[in-house]
């Protein structure tokens, strides 16, 4: 089973709002039988996320306001790719230093997804980081805004596993990378990926 690439020809491309991060864009697309139809979606760079376990084998979740939804969310540390030309891994292990003062020696591909496929073309790819340690005081990142007062929590895999479970987080990339981070260690970590492994689902990779 997996999912194909099916290229509707696409007639036209518009551009309705150009916005700070991301643009909605209206491509009117020949569907064939299914006839010619417009849709509209966020146009998005794509994003990574880091699912960093300890020696203990527990997750690092990180405490961020999102406007969007008014609330404080455990997260993985995670961020767009936004740097034309950056490997997906080099901007895992960016955000990982940034967001939780942290380097990891151990690297692989957990899981990739789509966000919101009917709405949005943002693809996200999760990456696994063991052996971490913290990153020397003078490298430490300088934090503002939303990221100014994160608390930062260690927790079980177990536990987090269950407080997912429980609908007591919402973050997707929390959801999912820590389903899989559980997936994958019952199943020995064979499930895992190289961290150079081919992410054709990503726009720019098309």
């Amino acid at each position: 089973m997996r999912d194909v690439f099916l290229d509707h020809p696409v007639t036209l491309r518009e551009t309705v709002h150009r916005g700070l991060i991301w643009d909605v864009v209206r491509d009117t697309v020949d569907l064939g039988a299914g006839g010619v139809v417009r849709r509209e979606y966020l146009d998005h760079p794509g994003a990574v996320c880091v699912i960093a376990l300890d020696d203990a084998e527990r997750v690092l979740l990180l405490r961020q306001y999102r406007h969007p939804v008014r609330m404080a969310l455990w997260e993985p540390p995670a961020g767009l790719l936004d740097v034309r030309g950056e490997p997906p891994v080099s901007a895992a292990q960016r955000e990982l230093a940034e967001e939780a003062d942290l380097r990891a020696d151990r690297w692989d591909v957990l899981i990739d997804w789509f966000n919101s496929p009917g709405g949005m073309n943002e693809a996200l790819r999760c990456f696994l980081a063991r052996d971490v340690h913290p990153v020397a005081a003078h490298e430490r990142h300088v934090r503002t805004a939303e990221e100014l007062d994160m608390p930062v929590r260690w927790v079980p895999l177990d536990e987090a596993r269950d407080a997912v479970l429980a609908g007591r987080i919402h973050n997707p990339a929390a959801v999912i990378g820590i389903l899989a981070a559980c997936t994958a260690r019952d199943a020995g970590w064979t499930t895992l990926r190289p961290v150079d492994a081919p992410w054709p689902e990503h726009p720019l990779n098309r």
